[in-house]
């Protein structure tokens, strides 16, 4: 089946239609209108620079339910014994900058473009995309950035430069968003290091049932976050 190209309009094909890969369409744009829309039918853009957009809606879906998810004991231990601070939306630009500049493991570069990280900024200046910073004294040294809609959070990408910082940031975003009663924590595709926290593969369908059910016209959280939850609370569990 021919790849959907997109055009002016904002709208996205059937995702039974996507490729085995979870590939679904090309082309559009990163404005805002069309983001959202894609993420509220499970749509990610995912591509390199210089390459056309690629929207992708992979299934099976790698997810975390808050209220479920796992804290490994070496988390706490790391964040006494480096006297991290946590907070949530103070620093989202410097956030998607670290995650753009940070290589990938699998080789040099990123997939994090100049448009993107634009893109990405505006959701944030709009309240839908928000991040969790981790600190060391006054330095930046990991966090995470994702997009939020009803009670259905997003992950987009995270950054450590401090052995486990990410994952910090993780486990007190899990614990904040099981305090608001949010539904699932949307990790895309599967990876080792997700699963210890007991993320698990769910089925587009489920998926997308899911997010029927959890997103409406209104916003759950809408605007900038502050951190409600003790973090260290949040890394006993």
């Amino acid at each position: 089946m021919p790849l959907f190209r997109l055009d002016d309009r904002i709208v996205f094909p059937d995702t039974r239609h996507a490729e085995p890969d979870g590939l679904l369409a090309i082309g559009g744009d990163l404005s805002p209108s069309r983001l959202l829309t894609a993420y509220s039918l499970g749509i990610f853009p995912w591509y390199n620079p210089g390459e056309p957009i690629l929207w992708w809606t992979p299934s099976p879906r790698l997810v975390i339910r808050p209220a479920e998810f796992r804290v490994p004991r070496r988390l706490s231990r790391d964040f006494r014994a480096n006297n991290l601070r946590v907070t949530m939306d103070r620093a989202f630009a410097g956030v998607i900058g670290s995650c753009a500049a940070i290589p990938r493991r699998q080789g040099a570069g990123t997939w994090i473009s100049r448009e993107m990280v634009s893109a990405y900024i505006r959701l944030h200046e709009m309240g839908f995309a928000h991040s969790v910073e981790c600190w060391l004294d006054n330095e930046l040294v990991g966090g995470l950035y994702g997009v939020a809609l009803g009670k259905i959070f997003f992950g987009e990408s995270m950054f450590s430069r401090l052995a486990n910082s990410s994952k910090v940031a993780l486990a007190v975003l899990a614990y904040q968003l099981k305090e608001w009663d949010f539904a699932l924590l949307d990790c895309q595709v599967k990876t080792a290091h997700l699963l210890q926290f007991g993320a698990f593969e769910m089925t587009r369908e489920l998926f997308e049932d899911s997010l029927r059910q959890n997103i409406t016209d209104k916003e759950i959280r809408p605007g900038l976050w502050s951190l409600q939850v003790s973090p260290d609370r949040a890394l006993r569990r």
